[in-house]
């Protein structure tokens, strides 16, 4: 399977709730999932990773056969199916895939890519990446929604199929963002520099004060960062709990 052969992104459509994988409650490795009972107005920005031969052929949360060539994720909560698009915060890469499993259940994940989709995003050689999720549904404008394609990827037969290669680092788009995790935004900067200093005393690096002021009044943010990958973002989170503060949010720039 080549560069070429990759599927073009899922097509949003009306679907039926799946009678499987929908809970609305369930419980996987002690920690119960609620749920949701529309994916209308979800976006959430995190780490995404993927998974492929290991379950390739394997069925679904909502029983179909998993297929790692094919524009699919998995989710924890999202109702099955849905359709979120899903951007590569480092090299603004987007696609858009069809939720039909139940995952990733490992901490600071927020979505299990297929294969190709991985390929697509350019983050198949790093195993996870730092993305924007974002739910497609019929009650948006049609303008959010993908139109579909007027050429059809050429078929290719599964037993054909092999792993694609990632792309050599010299084809890659240039990683033009800056990444950084910002974990409060103060109307005054006495305040914002009162959480500078909480995060200095946990021995947090790199924390400044942006002074926003695009907006009236302007905004004093608290970041981090930047972030450089993964790895970086897992501690930094990890060292934001110990000291309570939970759900940093993920800036590009």
């Amino acid at each position: 399977m080549s560069i070429p052969d990759l599927p073009g992104d899922a097509i949003p459509r009306p679907e039926a709730r799946s009678r499987y994988g929908n809970g609305p409650v369930y419980e996987v490795f002690g920690k119960r999932y609620t749920v949701m009972s529309s994916a209308s107005g979800y976006s959430e920005r995190g780490v995404a990773s993927w998974y492929g031969k290991k379950f390739h052929g394997r069925l679904t949360s909502n029983r179909e056969p998993y297929d790692m060539y094919e524009m699919t994720a998995a989710h924890k909560t999202l109702p099955l199916p849905s359709y979120v698009r899903v951007r590569n915060l480092r090299n603004n890469k987007s696609i858009v895939v069809r939720v039909n499993d139940r995952g990733p259940f490992v901490d600071n994940r927020i979505i299990d890519l297929s294969y190709a989709g991985a390929v697509k995003l350019d983050m198949v050689g790093t195993g996870t990446s730092l993305v924007e999720v974002t739910a497609i549904t019929f009650d948006d404008p049609p303008g959010d929604r993908p139109t579909k394609q007027t050429t059809t990827p050429k078929p290719v037969a599964q037993t054909a199929r092999q792993p694609v290669d990632p792309v050599p680092r010299s084809t890659q788009a240039l990683e033009a963002n800056k990444i950084y995790v910002q974990v409060g935004a103060f109307g005054s900067r006495e305040n914002a520099e009162r959480r500078s200093a909480e995060l200095t005393a946990a021995h947090i690096a790199n924390v400044y004060i942006h002074e926003d002021t695009r907006v009236n009044p302007a905004l004093f943010r608290v970041r981090i960062g930047p972030i450089h990958d993964v790895v970086q973002y897992d501690v930094i989170v990890e060292e934001l709990e110990n000291i309570g503060i939970g759900e940093p949010y993920l800036i590009s720039e």
